[in-house]
């Protein structure tokens, strides 16, 4: 089980894979054409910096680290107990007690075939114009994750 538990608690993070993965390829890129635009003269590497996709390539690595940096900043995970479930992140803690939750669906996402990776979870809590809603898949863990809400849904739907 890769969730941590301790005291009937699980604690979902946010998957951040997407973001290495991203910028790491947003990288590779840059210096490949940093290589290729670049001229080779009597044995030595001249660099071509007037190019404007140079300058776009590097805009879009720098945006890319810098999301990577803020959602890393942000440290956001879902914390499940028995009798409540917490979004959580650097900042704020958003706790809401069994009581206080209507009603919890799921559905698939538009143009997804798979049947559980891509749900989507909608929680709706009392007094609350909007409801909560998540992507299962961006958390890691997912299966534990998706048998957690199932459960919560299961005793809400019982009571």
């Amino acid at each position: 089980m890769s969730a941590e538990t301790s005291n009937n608690k699980s604690v979902y993070k946010y998957n951040m894979s997407f973001y290495y993965k991203s910028t790491i390829i947003y990288f590779i890129v840059f210096v490949l054409y940093l290589v290729i635009r670049g001229e080779f003269v009597e044995d030595s590497f001249t660099l071509v910096i007037s190019d404007p996709v140079l300058y776009f390539l590097g805009l879009i690595v720098i945006f890319s680290i810098a999301a990577l940096l803020y959602n890393q900043l942000l440290n956001k995970h879902i914390e499940i107990t028995a009798n409540s479930i917490a979004f959580i992140n650097r900042f704020k803690e958003r706790r809401f007690i069994k009581n206080q939750i209507v009603f919890i669906k799921f559905f698939r996402q538009k143009g997804s075939t798979k049947s559980k990776r891509m749900r989507i979870v909608r929680i709706k809590i009392e007094n609350r114009l909007r409801p909560i809603m998540f992507r299962i898949s961006d958390y890691d863990n997912e299966d534990d994750l998706y048998n957690d809400i199932l459960e919560m849904k299961a005793a809400i739907e019982n009571n």
